[in-house]
């Protein structure tokens, strides 16, 4: 390792801060996390309670090659870390009278998609070849610009390949091309939901996300998701990077369009720091830096920006432990057996409560005995949810706990409501009481075609010369992969134009 010649500071512990920080440790930075909470990880914390161990954010693990391009940035491979299975089935889809099981293996797919559309596995070949372009071009090329300038495009694949990469039709016409059955255009639109806005509004570019899920595959970190944040925070301990954590950013000092220094705040003492860099990072709510942490002369966008974005939804979740083994269930299950418009609707268009929500179930407990106590079940349930609603109450969160619970007692034939052993819930005010989330959001800003690429807010502060960003509200987007990528490409840019003066 170079011997440091310049100190960043980074704000916030999570996927994104942790990866811009190890990558600017390796160039010979000297870093310096500060992390509110006990724990690395942001919003893919752990929480340890009566035998049970929640991850309490992501629970999906997909494109395993980001994750392993990453940890070889540093010689080291996913495996000396973690070992990962791969599901099958992939996971379960709750229709309005049935359920499928989507096999991990293509051929076993094709064959259900044939078994109810004739033609269907023919259609899903031409599908995936137009998706392995876009994830071989998105992911290989698009996901790694930092989105400053349009000269970043002016590339001899993109322009040859503008068509094909379908950036202008939306990706609910694109699947339409291709499937007529409405099980099968939710499945292939489902994906997309990651991304945090509806398939008629998002770019049919992320057909890239079903390149990732089929061909890719749906994996499980041993122990947990948390597996992934313990091996960020060895890796980048290794490389050098300084954590203080239970420590708050309060305001950041800028003089003559310089960021100067970082006041901060002990969360257990009150004793306040006074840290001074070459270069900060945030890497926490992009819109809680800016608005709270500086001055409005040196805020990038104003009030009125922040407002007309389109957020990823927020979500209602639950964490709940059984005192009993469940039958039959699968890891992941999704829910899509009620009104998949209304429910969309109800997020983005009039955003209110939804009205019967579309919902989604992970039992790692049926995968890792580790999870949860002997003979225990562990629950995860979410229900997505439009940002910044009003009356999230305990009354509230208790009433969809208790509907989604009778779903699901209906659904799986068996009953949960008299094994509950532990329940804890988490919405839109824990978002924001825990992560200063905008609007409470849980996903960051949809990746609708307006908010792709060089029109997301900045990684670089339009008004603080040595200020940047990463993370999910910036290139190149929600999500764990892209949060891992962000931080390599926000380092990259750091070093370059460092190094430019």
């Amino acid at each position: 390792m170079q011997s440091p010649t310049k100190k960043a500071l980074v704000i916030g512990a999570g996927f994104a801060g942790m990866s811009v920080a190890t990558f600017l440790a390796k160039k010979g930075w000297a870093v310096t996390i500060i992390e509110k909470h006990l724990l690395p990880g942001g919003r893919a914390r752990k929480m340890e309670v009566e035998g049970f161990t929640f991850d309490m954010g992501p629970s999906w693990y997909w494109m395993p090659d980001v994750f392993e391009r990453y940890f070889n940035s540093f010689g080291k491979k996913v495996s000396d870390f973690y070992k990962l299975k791969r599901l099958d089935p992939s996971y379960r889809v709750y229709f309005d009278q049935t359920h499928w099981d989507m096999p991990a293996n293509y051929t076993a797919l094709a064959a259900l998609l044939e078994s109810v559309e004739p033609g269907a596995a023919k259609a899903l070949d031409q599908f995936m070849e137009e998706a392995k372009f876009k994830y071989d071009v998105g992911v290989g090329k698009l996901v790694h610009q930092p989105g400053i300038s349009l000269k970043e495009f002016i590339d001899i694949d993109l322009v040859k390949g503008i068509f094909k990469l379908d950036v202008f039709q939306s990706m609910k016409k694109h699947v339409a091309r291709f499937f007529k059955h409405p099980y099968i255009q939710t499945l292939m639109e489902f994906p997309v939901l990651f991304l945090g806005a509806l398939p008629q509004n998002t770019p049919a570019l992320y057909s890239l996300m079903n390149y990732a899920d089929i061909k890719g595959g749906t994996w499980y970190p041993e122990l947990g998701m948390y597996s992934i944040v313990q091996a960020m925070y060895d890796t980048a301990k290794a490389e050098g990077v300084i954590f203080n954590f239970n420590e708050e950013a309060l305001h950041i000092e800028v003089v003559n369009g310089m960021a100067k220094s970082c006041l901060t705040k002990s969360k257990i003492t009150g004793e306040q720091k006074n840290y001074e860099f070459d270069v900060i990072v945030g890497a926490g709510d992009y819109h809680h830096i800016e608005t709270k942490l500086l001055i409005e002369k040196y805020q990038s966008y104003t009030a009125s920006y922040w407002d007309t974005r389109t957020m990823a939804p927020s979500s209602l979740l639950y964490y709940v432990g059984l005192n009993k083994k469940l039958k039959e269930v699968t890891h992941h299950s999704l829910f899509f057996d009620t009104d998949f418009e209304l429910h969309g609707k109800e997020i983005y268009t009039d955003p209110s409560w939804p009205t019967k929500p579309l919902f989604y179930v992970s039992v790692p407990s049926v995968t890792d005995s580790t999870v949860a106590p002997a003979g225990c079940e562990n629950l995860f349930l979410l229900i997505p949810v439009a940002a910044g609603l009003e009356g999230d109450t305990e009354e509230v969160r208790e009433k969809y706990f208790n509907e989604i619970v009778a779903r699901l007692e209906s659904r799986w034939g068996q009953t949960i409501s008299d094994s509950i052993i532990y329940k804890k819930s988490y919405a839109i005010s824990d978002f924001k009481s825990d992560y200063h989330s905008f609007k409470g959001n849980a996903y960051g800003l949809a990746n609708t075609l307006l908010q792709t690429a060089i029109l997301k807010p900045s990684c670089k502060s339009k008004k603080v010369k040595n200020l940047y960003y990463t993370g999910q509200l910036t290139v190149p987007g929600p999500g764990v992969p892209p949060s891992l990528i962000s931080g390599e490409v926000v380092a990259e840019l750091i070093h370059k134009n460092t190094l430019k003066g």
